[in-house]
């Protein structure tokens, strides 16, 4: 995705967010944390911190299974979903991380939530 398409495209993943969250503004880690619960489809009130790290992990490998890099394997005897890393990830500098998490959380909102960002 070219740079301006993708910032606009952000912004509106924003604005969608804030919306859903009563105004509440959420980063790029906190969007990561809640498409991990969204994949979690529990409704937990209390997370214990592991388990919260847990959950980011599942956003993180749901957003970079469109990449090849996770494949999903299904659900543990708890209901928790586990995947399995396909290829090793590249290295990539902090700012290109954060590119790639933004276009990959752009896609889950067109693809999987349907909204759409233009």
């Amino acid at each position: 995705m070219r740079t301006p398409e993708l910032k606009a495209k952000w912004e509106k993943v924003l604005e969608i967010a804030a919306k859903r969250f009563d105004g509440e503004e959420l980063d790029l880690d906190s969007l990561i944390f809640v498409i991990g619960l969204q994949e979690l489809g529990h409704n937990y009130q209390k997370l214990k911190k592991d388990q919260k790290l847990e959950v980011m992990h599942i956003g993180i490998c749901k957003l970079l299974s469109r990449y090849g890099y996770y494949q999903y394997e299904g659900l543990d005897k708890d209901g928790w979903p586990h995947w399995t890393a396909t290829e090793k990830l590249p290295y990539l500098k902090p700012g290109q991380q954060s590119v790639l998490m933004k276009e990959a959380i752009v896609m889950y909102f067109e693809e999987d939530l349907k909204y759409h960002i233009q």
